[in-house]
């Protein structure tokens, strides 16, 4: 019975047709790479105090956003963590936002 169930499977899986050969080839997805906004606009210094700049790399909830999201680089990356965490404990940042 267990034998049988398994060999079921197997032919179901060649059966099914190739991606492509169902209708024309598709092109491959393109996604532009993300650049460092500090390392682009040649920003050293990551200041706390400025909650404009550092609310871009918070989320709705207040998370801050990871790399993959916003681009940055790490070292830059490891900064804006450090700025966000300082300001949110002197409150110019919140913590988390409510629902």
């Amino acid at each position: 019975m267990l034998q049988r169930k398994r060999n079921d499977r197997q032919d179901n899986r060649s059966a099914k047709p190739p991606a492509n050969a169902a209708g024309g080839s598709r092109r491959p997805y393109f996604r532009r790479r993300k650049v460092c906004k500090f390392c682009d606009q040649k920003i050293d210094v990551i200041d706390y105090k400025e909650v404009k700049l550092l609310s871009q790399f918070i989320s709705e909830r207040g998370k801050i956003l990871p790399r993959r999201l916003t681009g940055t680089c790490s070292p830059h990356q490891r900064l804006v963590a450090i700025a966000v965490k300082r300001a949110r404990n002197i409150a110019l940042l919140p913590f988390a936002t409510r629902l």
